[in-house]
């Protein structure tokens, strides 16, 4: 792809955004649209963010689990960034209508940084003790490809899917907590519908951001202090719609719970 396509479909999906109008697959409109080319578009999204008054406050990790990677025909996880417009605080209620178009849910454990991670050769010491702490959070993912049709380009280009955050109120030590084996139990309306640990992501949360912070480390970005890192779902995405009440509990983290409307 040119440099004006690649303009013209990061301004696409910011519209879609905005509009909340979904629209068809770039994959299925560009035949030689790399993944590259995909980060590019997003930086195009972000751009045109931060022109409209936001600010990066993080970065989130997507694809993390072997079924989705596979479901995707790809080897390794991407990327996207998060924004001040995106996040949500316990107790806070997240909405749907004007918002959001095909939301689904997933529980992670969100990092948040103490001090600045600068790629590559970095290690999961190196991460943990670059963490200031961690907290159980829901990523509300969405996406502004029609019908959720996506291939790996569309997703990247789409800023990894994301659509919004939101944070528990208890932050926990991270070298307090098994990472790779603490449990997470996700309720929908007060029934229990998934359950994973956090070796799904990667074997380990920790591994999940030390491969963002040496991929991004690649091209001379770091993961800065005070960011929020959210590190990539535990378990199956969960479709949600106005009236839905999720709970997300962690084991020797904590617990999360939001309400959609």
């Amino acid at each position: 792809m040119d440099k004006q396509q690649i303009q013209a479909c990061g301004d696409e999906l910011y519209q879609a955004m905005v509009n909340r109008t979904a629209v068809r697959p770039l994959t299925e409109r560009f035949s030689d649209i790399t993944v590259e080319d995909a980060y590019n578009i997003s930086l195009r999204i972000l751009e045109r963010r931060i022109e409209s008054g936001e600010k990066v406050i993080g970065k989130k990790i997507g694809l993390t689990s072997k079924a989705v990677q596979n479901m995707l025909k790809v080897g390794q996880p991407d990327f996207g960034y998060l924004t001040d417009k995106m996040a949500y605080s316990q107790g806070e209620e997240v909405q749907i209508s004007g918002r959001l178009m095909q939301p689904k849910a997933e529980g992670e454990i969100a990092f948040i940084l103490k001090k600045d991670l600068l790629g590559p050769g970095l290690t999961a010491a190196d991460v943990l003790a670059a963490t200031d702490c961690v907290l159980p959070c829901f990523e509300v993912v969405d996406s502004r490809i029609e019908n959720w049709e996506i291939k790996i380009q569309d997703t990247v280009a789409d800023n990894a899917s994301c659509g919004v955050f939101l944070l528990g109120d208890r932050a926990v030590n991270p070298r307090k907590v098994d990472l790779a084996t603490c449990g997470m139990v996700v309720e929908k309306n007060g029934s229990i519908i998934s359950t994973g640990a956090g070796a799904a992501a990667l074997g380990s949360p920790v591994t999940c951001v030390t491969w963002l912070a040496n991929t991004l480390g690649q091209f001379g970005i770091p993961l800065k202090a005070g960011e929020v890192i959210l590190s990539g779902s535990l378990v199956p995405l969960e479709p949600v719609q106005a009236g839905d009440f999720m709970s997300v509990s962690i084991g020797g983290i904590g617990s999360a719970s939001v309400r959609f409307i």
